[in-house]
């Protein structure tokens, strides 16, 4: 039926919009009695069908009807009969054509007059008008054939694609005062200057190729030569091999020139020797580096299998993954947070208004990937958050206005541990659905609602969204000095932060509680926990009082040039979550019932704790302007102002062109760092200060974000704005991706590798649509080479 519409499209360009062309079937023409050389043949064509008849066919046989292309043109026509025509010789491509205006339909079933007949009726006119009076004319209503579309069509249209120009500079070059100076035309010779034109290198364009014809033409020269002939003759020599007497043997073995040469080469030699029994000259080192394809079958077809994917329509829809976490402890336990879909600038203008959609952070799991497990409530949306490496029931986030954000899930550990069974349970049939109460069907429908235990201060916090955050490892904890001490309860209680501000924070964590519920109370509250979502939290007694520990304004020491950082990598932060033991949460400290529970949070007295001097406390930090900058955050005394200042030991790289969303530590080496912004990614060894020791070439697409294998150290994937996952193997190749594969139609914004097993490795992905996949990593990706 689409080529008979596009067929009348066609038609209505060559004036004739009034006329669209039906294939009848024999069914069709039995129907409407317009049966071919029966009812209507090539001399008898017209045929009329009611507009009811047609409108009945099109209800009862609906896109199976012939009349279905044309279903809008016989609603809409005014008449109530329509003429159908049959097309015996196909000039307009079918057996049956239908006319779609009345004025049309007249003029075929009464078609113009000849010339005779012209003639007899003007004499006829010429009669009547002696004896009928005038008639005025009559005005008729305009009928379109066609003419305008042709002067549209040969009327000039500008079709020439317009250039498009985009200029960027540095945003903190924005509103910089610009100084002129006035010059007197007297004071110059002539009293005239002339502006010359000079060749400017930056815009210069280097020729790389160029097409030259030569042709090569022998020198010409004239020159004589004669030579001495001489009478030609044959000649023949023999020769044998020196035969030495004994006697001249035993001078040559007892000679001192024999003994003076054995002498010196004698220590060359045996070292020659010892190396050629300990190393083989002759092992290729660069077939030895990659593993024996052979061995594991060849290459896979897929190297990232699709395993599962997750999706929320109330709280993902036209949203986008802003963080994925795997749970540390408990398997298939994957934790995605949300926000509005702005680009960076505006995620930037926009970071102290609210909006009106709840956010919130999910929680899935492999057993039932339709229900979320579990939901924490946000304040605003959540930019980055992260699970605690001493407890894995203590959530940080960081918010985009700025905020810090606590949560502590212990109370539906066990809930999460039974996700399988929980998801078994959903599937309750229809005939114990009678003894089930409505409250235990709710439980696994909704899920539960957390509220945040802490929030920071608003005043205190960051002025903008917090990009990155990072818990401090639990052995080591720092002062309002930035020097490090020994953490004896092993527990982390201290986090970083950093913001587009030119803030860098470290945040103690408080453990404060209030009084512990009458258990009348617990029991109503749990009661009609899975009831109402919004019931108001206790436990949100720190809210707007939660201040940093320390504030590093993160500039230059001669400049005084700031640096907005998004991301933040330290070098001491490689640590492994907990399993063997239970470990304390934070509502295990309490207070007593009289304190207010509003209490400023301090850091813990470090008098009777150790320094430790071998913490380091460098930094790498990347910025919105593309910049990699190396700094320390230690502060000292300062003895002429007698006041805490911090070290400015800051380093510069400008490697990339566009903010850095990526900066990650190898998980093999501390001093190795993958850094990923615009087009290119750089890998750095920290102490190497002439810049990184791998840089790549600019890709086609932009890259959005990256991580590093969890079991091999030679591998990374890198997310793009197209959708695909390039996948690097330094081993195989280091200028380009050993592989790609295509994950999504949007944007990856967030990559989360995870070993479930020694033989089952995934990989989690995001996209711009608020989709998480999860993807379970081959073999050959997931197994070390040898020597790697």
């Amino acid at each position: 039926h689409s080529e008979f519409v596009y067929q009348a499209i066609f038609l209505s360009f060559i004036g004739h919009p009034e006329i669209f062309p039906l294939g009848f079937t024999t069914k069709t023409q039995e129907i409407f009695n317009c049966r071919v050389d029966e009812d209507v043949t090539e001399g008898n064509c017209f045929k009329l069908i009611k507009k009811e008849d047609i409108i009945q066919d099109l209800n009862t046989r609906a896109t199976i009807s012939d009349f279905h292309p044309v279903k809008k043109v016989v609603l809409e026509y005014p008449g109530e009969e329509l003429l159908v025509v049959f097309d015996a010789r196909f000039q307009y491509g079918q057996n049956f054509y239908l006319v779609a205006s009345e004025e049309a339909k007249e003029n075929l079933l009464k078609p113009p007059e000849t010339a005779e007949e012209k003639e007899e009726k003007e004499e006829n006119r010429e009669e009547a008008l002696e004896v009928h009076p005038y008639k005025p004319p009559v005005h008729k209503p305009w009928v379109s054939l066609g003419s305008e579309k042709e002067v549209e069509e040969e009327s000039v249209k500008d079709t020439v694609t317009k250039i498009k120009y985009k200029i960027s500079r540095v945003r903190r070059k924005f509103g910089a005062p610009i100084t002129f100076t006035d010059k007197n035309a007297s004071h110059v010779k002539d009293s005239y200057i002339e502006c010359i034109s000079y060749q400017d290198k930056t815009f210069s364009i280097k020729m790389l190729e160029k097409d030259v014809g030569i042709q090569m033409v022998p020198k010409i020269r004239e020159a004589s030569t004669q030579t001495k002939w001489t009478y030609p003759k044959n000649a023949a020599t023999q020769y044998f091999p020196r035969q030495l007497s004994n006697e001249e043997k035993e001078e040559i073995l007892s000679s001192e020139k024999l003994k003076e040469f054995l002498t010196s080469v004698h220590l060359r030699m045996e070292i020659a020797l010892q190396q050629n029994e300990i190393m083989n000259a002759f092992f290729d080192d660069w077939k030895a580096l990659a593993e024996d394809e052979s061995r594991s079958g060849g290459k896979p077809d897929v190297y990232l299998k699709a395993y599962q994917s997750f999706t929320d329509l109330h709280y993902l829809k036209d949203r986008t993954i802003s963080c994925v976490c795997w749970h540390p402890t408990i398997y298939g336990i994957i934790a995605v947070s949300a926000r509005e879909r702005l680009s960076y600038e505006e995620q930037v203008n926009l970071s102290d208004k609210s909006f009106l959609q709840q956010s919130v952070i999910l929680f899935w799991s492999f057993f039932d990937p339709i229900h979320p497990q579990l939901m924490l409530e946000c304040p605003e949306n959540i930019y980055c958050f992260q699970f605690s490496p001493s407890d894995p029931n203590i959530i940080a986030g960081g918010c985009i206005n700025g905020q810090v954000v606590l949560w502590d899930i212990s109370q539906h550990e066990e809930k999460l541990q039974n996700a399988k069974t929980v998801a078994d349970g959903i599937k309750i049939t229809a005939v114990n659905t009678v003894n089930v109460s409505i409250l235990n069907i709710l439980q696994y429908i909704l899920p539960p609602l957390v509220r945040y235990c802490a929030v920071s201060s608003i005043q205190h916090s960051h002025k903008k969204p917090i990009t990155d955050l990072h818990w401090l490892p639990d052995y080591f904890e720092d002062n309002r000095m930035g020097a490090a001490f020994e953490n004896r309860a092993e527990i982390c209680v201290q986090l970083i932060t950093c913001s587009p501000d030119c803030s860098i924070l470290f945040w103690d964590i408080p453990a404060t509680k209030l009084p512990e519920q009458p258990s009348s109370e617990k029991v109503k509250e749990k009661e009609f926990f899975y009831m109402f979502h919004d019931v108001p939290d206790t436990s949100k007694h720190l809210d707007l009082c939660w201040k940093p520990l320390i504030k590093i304004k993160l500039c230059e020491s001669d400049t005084n040039t700031e640096y907005g950082p998004v991301r933040i990598s330290l070098r001491e932060l490689h640590y492994h979550y907990k399993t063997s033991e239970k470990v304390q949460s934070l509502n295990s400290l309490e207070v007593p019932a009289k304190e207010s529970p509003y209490i400023e949070m301090n850091t813990s007295s470090s008098k009777n704790l150790k320094v430790l001097e071998n913490i380091s406390t460098n930094f790498f930090v990347g910025t919105e302007d593309g910049e990699i900058v190396y700094s320390d955050w230690k502060i000292e005394m300062d003895s002429d102002l007698a006041k805490p200042v911090s070290q400015k030991h800051t380093r510069k790289y400008t490697i990339h062109t566009e903010t850095i969303n990526t900066l990650r530590r190898s998980p093999f080496f501390k001093d190795i760092l993958l850094s990923i912004g615009g087009r290119n990614f750089a890998i750095w060894k920290e102490g190497v200060t002439n810049g990184p020791i791998l840089q790549s070439s600019c890709s086609a697409g932009r890259y959005t974000v990256g991580q590093w294998s969890l079991t091999r150290p030679g591998v990374f994937f890198i997310g793009r704005d197209d959708g695909n996952i390039d996948i690097w193997d330094l081993l195989k190749k280091t200028y380009e991706p050993s592989h790609f594969q295509n994950i999504s139609e949007s944007m990856i914004t967030f990559i989360s590798p995870w070993i479930a097993s020694p033989k089952q490795h995934f990989l989690a992905v995001s996209d711009d649509l608020g989709v998480l996949h999860v993807l379970e990593i081959c073999q050959t990706l997931s197994h070390p080479s040898r020597n790697e």
